[in-house]
């Protein structure tokens, strides 16, 4: 549980929001510590979610929100990874980015390409936020940029292109 990162500021957010932060915190911690993805669910609903932990306190998250971004992208991946490679500067590939990052920009293509009931904007709004609580302004913007491109490629009809 030591991997575990906690967010740079204290802001609240509602269950949905906190589900997106603990995927992000669990998908972070399964790639720095090869955790498997039973291990990780089980140990984030336990001991993580709703909880104060090392002094910060997490929020209760939608569990079955959670255990869906989590375990979709770990079955998706290698097909959202590449997505997410061609919407990354030329010469910034994926494994290149910080790992809290790729965890981030993974829940936000996941959530993008598999939950049409959420809008599109709807998605990248709140994976900048979940970000913003790791990272800087300049990667957040990053965050942004990159989801910002395979909402337009993924959900095109939202932003009155054709559907592809």
């Amino acid at each position: 549980m030591a991997n575990v990162i906690a967010p740079k500021d204290g802001r609240r957010a509602n269950r949905r929001g906190a589900a997106r932060l603990a995927a992000v915190q669990a998908l972070y911690q399964m790639d720095l510590a090869s955790t498997t993805l039973d291990e990780i669910l089980a140990e984030f609903e336990v001991h993580w979610i709703g909880r104060e932990v090392e002094g910060e306190q997490y929020l209760p998250a939608e569990a079955a929100f959670f255990r869906e971004v989590v375990s979709g992208v770990v079955a998706e991946q290698r097909k959202l990874d590449p997505l997410i490679d061609a919407a990354l500067a030329r010469g910034w590939p994926l494994k290149r980015i910080e790992t809290v990052l790729r965890a981030v920009l993974r829940a936000g293509a996941y959530e993008l390409d598999h939950r049409r009931d959420v809008p599109a904007r709807v998605v990248v709004s709140e994976y900048v936020d979940v970000a913003h609580a790791f990272v800087d302004a300049d990667e957040t913007g990053m965050v942004n940029a990159v989801l910002d491109q395979l909402a337009r490629q993924i959900r095109a009809e939202e932003f009155g292109g054709v559907t592809g």
